[in-house]
């Protein structure tokens, strides 16, 4: 049994359906193009280290500026693992990316957990507000490079 209403006809969707041309299809790329996944990597990257001299600079405490740099490259080194894991996925079957895809997240975020776990040992004089505060702005970044992206039209 379905919520659908019973006036709900799929067809009339099918048959609105309209496929690109290939001259549609490569205007419609040209106003939105696609944002490499390394250039959200480089940017989270160079973030991070701003966020770090940023902690370093207004706490004069160089254990706040590591922490911080820490918690950056805990978002960083997974993000460009996975960057790679998914450049190298070759086309095929669609059940079977799918699973490469949330596999991949998976050794991502348990890589992020040990990088977060392992920081007590590996950064003297530990701060994790600051260790915090640089992966949660690194790892919003993205959302930024996203809207920020060159070529996409902006609407009024």
């Amino acid at each position: 049994m379905t919520n659908m209403p019973a006036d709900f006809d799929n067809e009339d969707e099918v048959e609105d359906f309209k496929p690109l041309t290939a001259q549609e299809a490569l205007a419609w790329r040209s106003r939105f193009p696609q944002v490499s996944v390394w250039r959200i990597v480089a940017v989270q990257a160079v973030v991070g280290v701003v966020v770090a001299l940023l902690f370093w600079l207004v706490t004069g405490r160089p254990a706040a500026g590591w922490s911080a740099g820490y918690g950056a490259l805990a978002v960083v080194l997974p993000g460009a693992m996975f960057a790679r894991a998914m450049a190298r996925q070759q086309a095929g079957d669609a059940g079977a990316a799918m699973v490469r895809i949330f596999s991949w997240e998976l050794v991502k975020l348990v890589l992020c957990i040990a990088m977060l776990a392992a920081a007590p040992k590996l950064i003297p004089d530990l701060s994790w507000l600051a260790l915090l505060a640089g992966l949660i702005v690194v790892m919003k970044t993205y959302w930024v490079a996203l809207l920020v992206r060159s070529g996409v039209p902006k609407t009024d």
